[in-house]
């Protein structure tokens, strides 16, 4: 099996079943996200601990595959990381979907690496990105509700 064929199973994976599609009940924060040019929409809550690190990642929302499995994707990996690991977790993605990411860069984000092709296209960078974008404003924002 080839690498591409592995990486839209992991994407198919995390849209079919996703670990992380769930109402939190009282979050410590949350934030709606938008992609209104193709009607990805998503609600991201995070619980946070008093050092500042996500004990909890959950979401609701529709879209497309891409945009709920990158969704799923992000919440794997922030959870257990602090504000900053987050954020740079963010960029790191950023860099990869804009082709602008080492080898090692692109290793580092694990399942997230899934996710590089969008790099060849364009429609799709907004539907791979709407968490990152979401979680950056977040945590450098806070949340909108």
């Amino acid at each position: 099996m080839d690498l591409k064929q592995i990486y839209r199973e992991i994407v198919n994976e995390h849209n079919l079943h996703p670990g992380h599609k769930d109402e939190m009940s009282a979050p410590k924060i949350r934030r709606r996200g938008s992609n209104p040019t193709c009607g990805d929409d998503i609600t991201v809550s995070l619980d946070l601990d008093e050092n500042g690190i996500i004990t909890d990642a959950a979401f609701q929302g529709e879209g497309c595959a891409v945009s709920q499995a990158s969704t799923d994707i992000c919440l794997d990996m922030i959870i257990g990381k602090t504000k900053d690991e987050a954020l740079s977790l963010v960029e790191t993605f950023m860099d990869m979907v804009h082709g602008k990411a080492s080898e090692e860069q692109i290793e580092s984000l694990e399942e997230a690496a899934s996710l590089q092709d969008v790099a060849h296209m364009p429609a799709r960078v907004k539907c791979a990105t709407l968490a990152w974008h979401t979680l950056e404003k977040m945590l450098k924002e806070g949340g909108d509700e």
